[in-house]
């Protein structure tokens, strides 16, 4: 039996933390780090950094839509960041760390939409989303040591200040969809 496999391109800041949060899910086949959004062609994350280049840093999701579907991973994604404050998660500030849902099609689209919508109306959080929803036009991996950046490095001060606590928010509301 072969596995079905979907894409998801999301940007919630820092992508060391999306690609950290994202790679704990069961039905999550791949992560990896980059930049969308943009308009240079392959750019660097000291290009990304700089806030020259429009790209935002995103993490590349591939998944079995059978085992976690596109709804799950947004909920997820706005649970662990905070899409409510522009160009900015944290200390993190630009337009690189804005939130971000690149989508690959129209159903992509309308679910961001829609959940944005209802979250918004139940007064989720305590400001107006202003997550973009745009679509991916191209996705740039991060080099190398971008990867699995928690994972090698969790004793990093940034991994222990604002990664960890982001997962515990993770295995705290989402147990039940998250690899053994």
């Amino acid at each position: 039996m072969t596995e079905t496999r979907e894409v998801a391109v999301l940007g919630g800041g820092c992508f060391w933390c999306t690609d950290a949060v994202f790679e704990n899910l069961n039905g999550v086949l791949a992560v990896a780090p980059g930049y969308a959004g943009g308009h240079t062609s392959n750019p660097t994350y000291r290009d990304v950094c700089g806030g020259r280049t429009g790209h935002a840093e995103c993490t590349r999701i591939e998944f079995d839509p059978s085992k976690i579907s596109y709804h799950d991973l947004l909920a997820i994604f706005f649970s662990t960041h905070d899409p409510t404050t522009l160009n900015r998660q944290g200390n993190d500030s630009g337009t690189q760390y804005r939130s971000v849902v690149f989508y690959t099609g129209d159903s992509q689209r309308e679910q961001a939409e829609s959940l944005i919508r209802e979250l918004n109306q139940t007064g989720e959080f305590a400001s107006p989303i202003v997550t973009e929803v745009k679509p991916l036009d191209h996705f740039y991996q991060a080099e190398a040591y971008h990867h699995h950046y928690y994972s090698q490095n969790p004793l990093q001060p940034y991994c222990q200040i604002v990664i960890h606590p982001k997962l515990g928010k993770l295995k705290k509301r989402f147990q039940e969809i998250l690899k053994a």
